[in-house]
């Protein structure tokens, strides 16, 4: 599957680097501090954090998307970047590491509890996803309320269903 990441990759022209709205909210909430980029691909969501202030860690398992970010990054002293697969577990989250992790389009069901270990008191989770729909493999797509209930717990700061689900949560 990394392959087809890749060749998706080699063809930027067709590549959205504009960030993920819902990151400005968050930006705009907390001073800029430590976030990290799961499965940031081409790295539209880490530079744009990156030109905040933020210091990033970007990861992703397709080197074309990393190279991709690579290229495009002058803040390369602000994003750390590495090359792991999450589904493998090769990127371990430290506990308490984060002020902000941003998870957009990308779903790894078992990778939510250490999201929210992840992020230090009063930090944010900023995700979005789609949701499943009859006829479509839903491994890859949340069920509508599912990403509401994996933050029960947290303070909810937004959630939408509008096309995707997308949740701004804030821990406690």
């Amino acid at each position: 599957m990394a392959r087809d990441w890749d060749e998706h990759y080699l063809d930027a022209a067709n590549l959205d680097f504009a960030p993920e709205p819902l990151l400005a909210v968050a930006a705009d909430l907390l001073p800029a501090g430590k976030a990290l980029d799961l499965a940031c691909g081409p790295g539209r969501n880490a530079l744009y954090l990156a030109g905040l202030g933020w210091r990033v860690t970007a990861v992703d398992r397709s080197p074309a998307a990393l190279r991709l970010l690579r290229e495009r990054s002058t803040l390369a002293a602000t994003i750390e970047i590495h090359q792991a697969d999450l589904e493998r577990g090769e990127f371990p989250i430290a506990a308490d590491s984060f002020d902000l992790i941003c998870d957009i389009l990308y779903v790894q069901r078992n990778l939510f509890d250490a999201i929210r270990r992840g992020i230090r008191p009063g930090g944010l989770f900023a995700g979005a996803t789609l949701l499943a729909q009859p006829g479509r493999d839903s491994a890859f797509r949340l069920a509508p309320g599912e990403l509401r209930q994996e933050f029960a717990n947290w303070k909810i700061l937004y959630y939408s269903e509008a096309g995707a689900a997308r949740i701004l949560a804030r821990k406690a």
